[in-house]
C-alpha cells in the first residue's frame, strides 16, 4: 500500500461514505486521515466508522489515522414569525435577547457574549456573509444595526463576528462531551474549531492530556493575528478556508493561506488545507480546472496534505474524488519545479542533535542517491525534523508505537510502519533493510540512510546517522 506521493488526503465520512466496503475502496483510492465530524451523527454512528476504519487498518496492514472534528461554539439567530424575512441595505435592524420571533425589524439573538464583545462600528455577518450588518448602538442585551448588504434571512441562520474576541471558550459542553467520546475510541486527532487565541488551545490540550494530537482549525482573523503562538501549541493546523473566508475579504485569503504553510513547515508542524477544494464532485464526476489548480498550489506551496468535506461525506462520486486529487498531487510532485518552490524556504536548524542529524540525513540521502531515508521514532519527533527537511526520497518510519504510527499518517513523506523496538546496531540496520525492501522501498544493491537514537527506544535521542547497504 505504497503511496507514490509524499502529501496525504483526509476525508471526510458521512452519508454517503460510512459502509465498510466505502471506507476501504476510499483508503486503496488514497485516503490517508479520515475525518469524522462531530457536527454531524451521533456517536453510535462515529463508533461504527471507526470500527470499519480499524478493520481495513488490521486487513491491510497499514496505520491509518483518524481526526475528531469538534463542532466549536455556533452563534445563530432565533426564528422569525414568518420563518423568513428580506433585510433591504440602508434599513434599520435590531438585534436583542428577546426571544419573541423576528420581523422585518428585529430578531433575537440569544448569545449575550456577542453583545457583551461588540462595539458602535462592528460588522456583523449574517449567513456565511450574505448579509451584513454594522453596529451603530449597543448595550448588553441589544445593538441597533444598519443593513450594509442586505438579503433573505430565516431561522436560526448563523452570525460571525469579525476582528471581535468573544468571551466564550472554543470548547462548548457538547464538544467537552464529544471530546471524551473520541479519546475512548482511540482517534488519533483533535480538531479544535473556532480558536480566537492560544489560551483556547492550551484549554483543548489540557482536557486531552497527550491522548492524542491537537489540530487547530484556523477559522477566525484573529487566530492569524497570534499565528506563531498557535502554532507553537498546537500539533498540526488547519487552513479552514470556508469560515476563514466569511470573515476576511476573498482577497486575503490566498496570501493568508500561503503565510500559513510557510509558518507551520519552519516550525515543523503539519499543515493541512481545507474546504471547497474539489466542490463540483459533490454532483460531477470531474473536477473544475480551477479546483485542480487549486489543489496544486497547496501542494507547491509545501501542504502536508489536503482534505475533501461534503465531497466525500455527502457527494456522489467520493472515490473518484480521492482519485483525482490524489493524481494531482502525484502529477505537481513529478514536476522539477516542485522541489525547487520547496527548497526556496530556507529552514533554520536548531543547534541540537536531532536537527543537525536530520538535516545531515536528507542531504547524505541525496549526496550517496539513497532509496529511502528510514528513521525510528517513539514519539514522531524524528520523523517530523525529516519531513521538515522535504527530501527528495521516501521517508520510511518506524515505530514500536502503533498510536504514533497513526497519527503520522498526516505528515509529510511519512510511510509508517509498526515494528517492534530494537536492542542493537545490527538489529538496527538489518530490520531497516528488510522493511524497506518490503515495503517496496529499496531492492538489492541499493543504499538507505538510517536515523535513530541511542539508547534505543529514548523518545527524542535522535543522535545517529548510518548509511547501509541492501543485501537480501
Amino acid at each position: 500500500m505504497r503511496r507514490n506521493r509524499s502529501a496525504k488526503i483526509v476525508a471526510t465520512l458521512g452519508p454517503a461514505s460510512s459502509a465498510p466496503e466505502m471506507i476501504r475502496a476510499l483508503f486503496e483510492a488514497g485516503v490517508d486521515v479520515f475525518r469524522l465530524n462531530f457536527s454531524h451523527g451521533s456517536h453510535s454512528d462515529h463508533q461504527a466508522r471507526i470500527e470499519s476504519i480499524r478493520a481495513v487498518e488490521k486487513e491491510l496492514g497499514r496505520p491509518i489515522g483518524v481526526m475528531a472534528d469538534l463542532q466549536g461554539p455556533k452563534l445563530r439567530l432565533g426564528t422569525f414569525a414568518a420563518g423568513r424575512v428580506r433585510l433591504v441595505a440602508g434599513n434599520r435592524f435590531r438585534l436583542d435577547l428577546d426571544p419573541a420571533p423576528g420581523d422585518e425589524s428585529r430578531a433575537p439573538l440569544p448569545h449575550p457574549e456577542i453583545f457583551a464583545a461588540i462595539r458602535p462600528g462592528t460588522n456583523l455577518l449574517v449567513d456565511d456573509g450574505k448579509v451584513r450588518l454594522e453596529v451603530e448602538r449597543c448595550g448588553p442585551d441589544h445593538a441597533e444595526t444598519k443593513v450594509v448588504i442586505g438579503g433573505f434571512v430565516s431561522d436560526r441562520k448563523g452570525v460571525n463576528v469579525p476582528n471581535a474576541v468573544l468571551p466564550i471558550s472554543a470548547l462548548t459542553p457538547k464538544d467537552r462531551d464529544d471530546l471524551a467520546f473520541a479519546l475512548g475510541i482511540g482517534v488519533d486527532w483533535i480538531a479544535l474549531s473556532f480558536v480566537q487565541r492560544p489560551d483556547d488551545v492550551a484549554e483543548g490540550r489540557k482536557l486531552v492530556g497527550g491522548r492524542a494530537g491537537i489540530l487547530v482549525k484556523l477559522e477566525k482573523p484573529l487566530a492569524i493575528e497570534r499565528l506563531d503562538e498557535i502554532i507553537e501549541l498546537s500539533d498540526a493546523v488547519m487552513v479552514a478556508r470556508g469560515d476563514l473566508g466569511v470573515e476576511m475579504a476573498p482577497e486575503d485569503v490566498p496570501p493568508t493561506q500561503k503565510r500559513v504553510i510557510q509558518a507551520c513547515r519552519m516550525a515543523g508542524k503539519p499543515v493541512v488545507v481545507a474546504t471547497q477544494m474539489l466542490e463540483s464532485m459533490i454532483n460531477s464526476a470531474t473536477p473544475t480546472r480551477a479546483e485542480a489548480s487549486d489543489v496544486a498550489t497547496a501542494i507547491y506551496d509545501g501542504a502536508d496534505a489536503v482534505m475533501l468535506s461534503a465531497e466525500t461525506a455527502a457527494g456522489s462520486y467520493p472515490v473518484e474524488a480521492v482519485d483525482i486529487m490524489s493524481r494531482i498531487i502525484a502529477r505537481v510532485q513529478a514536476d522539477p519545479l516542485y522541489f525547487k518552490t520547496i527548497e526556496a524556504l530556507h529552514l533554520e536548524h536548531q543547534h541540537t542533535a536531532p536537527d543537525a542529524i536530520s538535516a545531515a540525513a536528507r542531504q547524505v540521502a541525496e549526496t550517496v542517491g539513497a532509496a529511502a531515508i528510514v528513521n525510528y521514532t517513539t514519539s514522531g519527533a524524528t520523523a517530523l525534523r525529516a519531513a521538515r527537511e522535504r527530501p527528495t526520497v521516501p521517508i520510511l518510519v518506524l515505530t514500536s508505537k502503533i498510536e504514533t504510527a497513526r497519527r503520522l499518517a498526516l505528515l509529510w513523506g511519512a510511510h509508517c510502519v509498526h515494528a517492534r523496538d530494537v536492542t542493537n546496531f545490527s538489529e538496527m540496520v538489518q530490520r531497516a533493510a528488510a522493511i524497506a525492501q518490503r515495503e517496496g522501498f529499496a531492492e538489492k544493491g541499493q543504499r538507505i540512510v538510517i536515523t535513530a537514537g541511542v539508547p534505543f527506544g529514548t523518545p527524542g535521542a535522535t543522535n545517529i546517522l548510518r548509511i547501509a547497504w541492501i543485501d537480501g
